[in-house]
């Protein structure tokens, strides 16, 4: 792993889902527990920004009315129009305070739809700097997390799922789709092993850097 082309996306890491009285909170909260997604995503997180690695918050939020989307949704967007959630100015469309964006972050934003990168410049920001190794966590394992995935595989990224930082609304569902989905479009691996691949190329890097100004 090269720290310089590697970004680490955290997506919908949002009250509404990950925090008590969030509307999607009961939805998911299992699922959350069983993997510990919360606490090896924040590992990731700081572990990420400590060896210098991109980190990138793709959040999702609507104007209230949700007139960004059809007026009659159905499936996943459906329950969303339905619970209310991720309005955008609402305390439910916030990022968590576990995962409050640094200085350092980038936020992508206009994400409306299931694939990170369908209505935002995540594609463009990945390129410019030129990323080439992109991990994911969040929400849903089986929807967000799969969907930009597939999209991140197709356009050629080498895509690493952290596969006990993500959630489902069940913890069934979650378990299927790191089973069967997550292995024909990434690399599936723990936040623990994620963390050592991080760590054993920074000290790599900082090696080389120290042999360079010896030399």
């Amino acid at each position: 792993m090269d720290i310089d082309s590697t970004a680490v996306v955290f997506i919908e890491f949002q009250n509404d889902f990950t925090s008590e009285g969030g509307v999607l909170h009961d939805a998911v909260k299992d699922s959350m527990s069983a993997n510990g997604t919360l606490d090896n995503a924040e590992k990731v997180l700081a572990a990420a920004r400590q060896a210098g690695a991109t980190v990138i918050h793709s959040p999702i939020s609507f104007a209230p009315g949700y007139n960004e989307i059809s007026k009659h949704p159905y499936g996943i967007l459906k329950g969303v129009v339905d619970a209310t959630a991720f309005v955008k100015g609402a305390w439910g469309a916030e990022i968590m305070d576990r995962f409050a964006p640094a200085e350092s972050d980038i936020i992508i934003e206009g994400k409306r739809g299931l694939d990170a990168f369908g209505s935002t410049n995540l594609d463009f920001i990945l390129r410019s700097k030129g990323i080439k190794t992109v991990a994911l966590a969040g929400f849903l394992t089986n929807c967000c997390v799969e969907s930009t995935m597939r999209t991140a595989y197709e356009r050629g990224y080498n895509v690493v799922t952290l596969t006990d930082a993500v959630a489902a609304t069940s913890v069934e569902e979650g378990e299927s789709a790191v089973k069967f989905d997550y292995p024909m479009f990434s690399t599936p691996t723990t936040s623990a092993e994620f963390i050592a691949a991080l760590a054993s190329s920074a000290d790599v890097d900082d090696s080389s850097r120290g042999y360079e100004g010896v030399s």
